[in-house]
Parts: C-alpha cells; sequence; structure tokens
C-alpha cells in the first residue's frame, strides 16, 4: 500500500492508472457483448451515437462501443504476448552476455546487434504477408516478441557490466556466492527499472506495429483490433462521409493508450530508480 501511495504522488501515475482502469474496464464488458464481434449487419447501419448504440454503428451493421470493447482486449493480448516474450529474451541474453564476459558475450551480442541492423518493419511485413491466413492474435504477438528484443539486451547487458565491476560482485564472489543467488538477489534489483519500462515501452511498439499492419491490410480483417476497426472506417471512407464516430473511436483510444503506457513507464521508471526517488523525496 505504500508503495500504491507513493506512485499516486506522482500525477503521470495517477492519471495514467485510471486511463488503464477505464481501458480494462471496457475489457471485461467484451464478456458481455450482445453481438458476435465477427458477424455483419446484426444492428442497423451508419447511425450516429444514441442511448441504445453510445458510439453509434457502422456501415457493416456493427455497434461500434461493443466492437471496441472486443478490439481494446484483442491489442492488449497481442502487446502482452509481445513485451512478455522479448522481455524474457533481452533479460536472458543480457544477464549471460554482461556477467559471463569472454566468448558467451562476443557471440551473443553478434547475434544482438544482427537483430538491430535488420530493417525489422521489412522483415515483419514480410512474415505477416506470408502467414496472413494463418496469423492469429498469439501468432502476431509471438511474431513481434522475437524482434522486439535487440535494443532493450543491450541496455540490460551494459548495467550488468557496470554492476560486475563494483565491489559487492567482488566481495560475493569470494565468499563463494554462486552465479545465480548473486544475480537474483543483487542484479535484478538494479536491472528492474529498465525491464519494466522496457516492457510497457515494447507493449506501446507493439499496439503500434499491429496498428501499421492492419492498416496494411496485412492482418485477419474479421478480429477486431484497434488497427482492423481504423482500416474499416478508412475502406468504407468513414471520414469523408462524415461518420466521425467511426474512425474517431479507434484513434481516440489508440492515443489514450500510448500516453497512458508511456507515462507508467516514466513514473514507475522513476520509482525503482532509487536516485530519482531520492531526488524526489528531497524536493517536497
Amino acid at each position: 500500500m505504500r508503495v500504491l501511495g507513493d506512485l499516486f504522488r506522482d500525477f503521470r501515475f495517477a492519471v495514467s492508472f485510471g486511463v488503464l482502469v477505464v481501458l480494462v474496464g471496457l475489457v471485461a464488458l467484451s464478456a458481455f457483448s450482445p453481438y458476435d464481434p465477427t458477424r455483419w449487419l446484426q444492428v442497423p447501419k451508419d447511425l450516429p451515437p444514441s442511448r441504445e448504440h453510445p458510439l453509434g454503428t457502422n456501415s457493416k451493421g456493427q455497434d461500434v462501443f461493443w466492437q471496441a470493447t472486443f478490439a481494446i482486449r484483442n491489442s492488449l493480448l497481442v502487446a502482452l504476448i509481445a513485451a512478455v516474450l522479448s522481455r524474457a529474451i533481452a533479460v536472458l541474453i543480457g544477464l549471460v552476455a554482461g556477467f559471463r564476459g569472454g566468448m558467451a558475450d562476443r557471440l551473443l551480442m553478434f547475434i544482438t546487434d544482427s537483430f538491430l541492423v535488420m530493417p525489422l518493419f521489412l522483415f515483419i511485413v514480410l512474415l505477416a504477408m506470408l502467414l496472413k491466413n494463418r496469423l492469429s492474435l498469439t501468432g502476431l504477438g509471438l511474431l513481434l516478441g522475437i524482434f522486439g528484443w535487440a535494443w532493450d539486451a543491450r541496455v540490460i547487458r551494459s548495467q550488468v557490466l557496470s554492476l560486475r565491476e563494483r565491489g559487492f560482485t567482488k566481495t560475493a564472489i569470494l565468499s563463494g556466492t554462486k552465479t545465480l543467488p548473486l544475480v537474483s538477489k543483487e542484479y535484478i534489483p538494479h536491472v528492474l527499472p529498465i525491464i519494466f519500462s522496457t516492457l510497457i515501452n515494447n507493449m506501446s511498439w507493439a499496439i503500434g506495429m499491429e496498428i501499421t499492419l492492419a492498416i496494411l491490410g496485412l492482418l485477419n480483417m474479421d478480429i477486431p483490433t484497434l488497427g482492423v476497426m481504423l482500416q474499416w472506417a478508412i475502406s468504407y471512407q468513414a471520414l469523408l462521409l462524415g461518420y466521425w464516430w467511426w474512425y474517431l473511436t479507434p484513434t481516440v483510444l489508440a492515443v489514450l493508450l500510448f500516453i497512458a503506457l508511456y507515462w507508467l513507464s516514466v513514473s514507475i521508471s522513476e520509482y525503482l530508480d532509487p536516485r530519482s526517488r531520492v531526488q524526489r523525496v528531497g524536493a517536497r
């Protein structure tokens, strides 16, 4: 409770947390939807917002509000899968390369640098084109996770290299501390701010990639996501026809999600960083 109290003193954390609670609430509402998100012509088409349809209906005969609840759920699912997988790879490679050094470090950094110099966007687009008809939400999350770890692995490695040269590491090694306890008890707390901040940032990147691939028409257009909702609105020229509720809904939700994740990342990173926390306490 004390941790939450300290975090809520940060305006950015309070606002982003509130926005995410609202979005997660919309995700929970998707379980009670009266409509099938994949079926067309379930309601009258192109109706503006009303009491019966709070965010109107689209040209496919779908309720925009209920479509949005499924879109947020699916976009967040892709982002979580991508972020967790990429963090696992980044942490493993960063810790091993930084702590072991030598040949292991050179080999792992060669692989990491290979991913860094790749035109990742083109590779992802190419694979999405090849797997379009078989690319599920889980598959998309795994695909993005495989390509989203390299830069963060280098950042974690650099932190571990710094920790390895400190006195407590030499003392622990001389006292007979084994590698796993040393890494878990001494290194992980220092690396934790990087893990959290890069996890949340990677979620934002994954959502951005999902929206981009959907607009390019490379995803399954029957599964609602924020990108798919926006693509359908573009395809039916909702902007030109004045159906503002159709294209503004996924746009506003995506912007809110990006801002909330960014502020959450910054505030948690600063709290977990002892130097930043001491500076804030001293300022107060």
